[in-house]
């Protein structure tokens, strides 16, 4: 396994590669990687001939007041999990390679980031959709693999592939949770196990409105509140949203016609968690 960390490095291993006409697979992370990671690579592994992972912190997706300084982080840990899965290439660039002085190109999509986390984190999604084009076109890969755990990412990720005419395939993978049903995240890391035993509640709210669908409800402020009165009855979390949007342009819809989108985050103590569950008739994720 090789570590590029400038972009002329990653460049010549991908040249090589490309070559010889491989297929790569590109598994973006901000590092602290988990079994949710793991998940993605080993797909990748079966629909690659070679996989890259980019471990890298991305601080325009941070807002000033956000997690950045102290997100986790465990390089060396990352390194000996992505050697046991075969990946051919870690891409580990500083954010002074990524965003050199006088860095000002950025890419947005307004109308996808206007709802769900783009309400409270209203820069995040720029930094998301500038910092994958630039992986996007360092490591050139035939398909990248995103966790439907950020389901909005995903959407508004696949509005830039085909808005932008890239030729690359998005391929999702399920949230992985833990065995009591909480999805994981990097972030899970901050919580004490009262905190954690307390994030069930948004599993449980998605799960509530789940069976709500299931027996046939279909209105969303039905829905919506049957959520929030789940993560309401926890004292130790803070919803931050409830939502239920159509999957084309995220919008906010009043009434569950067809796939939908049901998400929620909240803070559980100071830490903000994300969960969802795509709904086509049946259960998606």
């Amino acid at each position: 396994m090789e570590i590029a960390t400038t972009v002329a490095e990653a460049r010549g291993f991908i040249r090589s590669w490309r070559s010889h006409d491989l297929a790569i697979g590109l598994v973006p992370t901000m590092g602290y990687l988990h079994e949710g990671h793991a998940s993605l690579i080993q797909k990748a592994r079966e629909e690659c001939d070679r996989v890259v992972v980019s471990v890298f912190v991305n601080p325009t997706q941070f807002a000033p007041n956000e997690d950045l300084a102290k997100y986790p982080r465990d390089f060396a840990k990352d390194v000996k999990l992505c050697e046991s899965l075969g990946v051919g290439l870690i891409f580990h660039p500083s954010p002074e390679e990524m965003y050199p002085p006088g860095y000002a190109t950025y890419v947005e999509d307004p109308k996808l980031s206007e709802n769900l986390c783009g309400r409270s984190r209203p820069t995040h999604f720029r930094g998301v959709l500038t910092v994958v084009l630039k992986l996007f076109l360092i490591l050139e890969p035939t398909r990248a693999y995103f966790g439907l755990k950020d389901a909005q990412q995903f959407f508004i990720l696949k509005r830039m592939v085909t808005d932008l005419n890239l030729d690359i395939a998005l391929v999702p993978g399920p949230t992985v949770r833990e065995l009591n049903g909480l999805a994981l995240s990097s972030r899970n890391s901050y919580l004490s196990e009262e905190e954690k035993k307390a994030a069930l509640s948004l599993n449980q709210a998605l799960t509530l409105a789940k069976s709500l669908l299931r027996s046939g409800e279909r209105q969303t402020a039905t829905l919506i509140a049957a959520m929030k009165g789940a993560v309401a009855a926890e004292p130790l979390v803070k919803l931050d949203y409830a939502e239920i949007v159509e999957t084309t342009g995220l919008s906010l819809i009043p009434e569950v016609t067809g796939e939908a989108l049901v998400a929620l985050a909240a803070y559980v103590g100071k830490t903000r968690l994300i969960d969802n569950f795509l709904w086509e008739g049946e259960d998606k994720v």
